[in-house]
């Protein structure tokens, strides 16, 4: 294994619960009393209470600490990679809405430098290849706040070469961040959204989650992943009142394609070496010259999660907006192309 990708044992993520014959009699008692009312309660010794599944110890929170009164009506985000680039953005128009904000990152002290310290706003360390991060910071976030209203899986890294040169180290490395980070995130929050019965599940995909696109063939694996989990999970949630939706932004003006976060391949083929030099020469010129302002896309975020029902999908942008329109053509080729032969295929009865 060259990547810890923050994958807990099944033990780990479900500790053995005292069996109810086991339970003293004064709490089996009380269990049967407060269990309807209470939304998430235990003991030290690991006994749970108010829920018919089991809880991890870890995610025990106490609820409703922040001054409640002032977070009636108010919305609680939750935001991954909130030290830059479309994060800050995020972050930056969900105060201005008068939501609070959990601004989650690797470096969280960035996001005090940022914003400063403010009783709305809660910046605290996840890495989300990590389920422990991910667990301690939705804790921190219920503890703080009291609810999660929304989630957007933000965070994301970008690793460019053809598929040959990029080593299983990266492959993994990149999966790790880009599909399995936000189901860690999602899997530590959607306890918390079922008991309350709502909430906003919002991925940031790309349009390579659209079309895949030469020396981009992992990162376009990351978030085709990231969609086709998403768009089943849509489903799977609903019935808890839980909305979710895919956003796929084009080029916006980030420090996606900055030095420091482009990440090369570790292989070098000498049959790719023409075309990957002159794709790294194409990537190192879009730094700063990407079209799309992000704050505009925060903006835009704000407006499409206060709708009712949120959209599925937001095409982001209008190279984007190309890209789906160019999927949906290339579609209906491909199915007209062999529609007899595709029709052709069940049993003759």
């Amino acid at each position: 294994m060259c990547f810890r990708t923050g994958f807990v044992s099944a033990s780990e993520k479900n500790p053995v619960q005292a069996p109810r014959s086991e339970l003293p009699k004064w709490a089996v008692q009380l269990n049967r009393l407060i269990a309807p009312a209470l939304p998430l309660c235990s003991l030290d010794n690991g006994v749970h209470f108010g829920h018919s599944e089991p809880v991890p110890v870890r995610r025990r929170v106490r609820m409703g600490t922040y001054k409640e009164t002032e977070m009636a009506g108010r919305q609680v985000w939750l935001i991954t990679g909130a030290a830059r680039g479309m994060g800050t953005s995020f972050v930056k128009a969900a105060l201005a809405e008068g939501h609070a904000v959990v601004a989650t990152g690797r470096r969280p002290e960035e996001v005090t430098q940022t914003f400063g310290t403010r009783d709305d706003l809660l910046a605290i360390r996840l890495d989300v290849t990590s389920t422990e991060d991910a667990d301690a910071a939705v804790a921190a976030a219920v503890e703080r706040f009291g609810h999660v209203d929304v989630a957007v899986n933000n965070a994301g890294a970008s690793f460019k070469g053809y598929f040959e040169e990029m080593s299983p180290c990266q492959v993994e490395q990149q999966l790790a961040t880009n599909l399995i980070g936000p189901m860690n995130v999602t899997r530590a929050v959607l306890p918390v959204m079922r008991r309350q019965r709502s909430g906003h599940l919002i991925a940031i995909s790309s349009g390579a989650g659209l079309l895949g696109f030469e020396y981009s063939s992992v990162y376009a694996a990351s978030k085709f992943g990231l969609e086709g989990w998403m768009g089943a999970l849509a489903q799977e949630v609903a019935p808890f009142g839980i909305r979710t939706t895919i956003v796929n932004p084009g080029f916006f003006r980030t420090g996606l394609a900055s030095p420091e976060s482009l990440i090369w391949p570790e292989i070098a083929i000498d049959d790719y070496a023409e075309r990957s030099a002159a794709q790294r020469l194409w990537w190192q010129a879009q730094d700063g010259q990407q079209a799309g302002d992000p704050d505009k896309l925060a903006r835009a975020l704000m407006t499409i999660a206060a709708e009712d029902p949120p959209p599925q999908r937001f095409i982001a942008g209008p190279d984007v907006l190309a890209l789906a329109e160019r999927k949906i053509a290339e579609l209906q080729r491909q199915l007209e192309a062999h529609r007899e032969l595709s029709s052709s295929l069940s049993f003759e009865d």
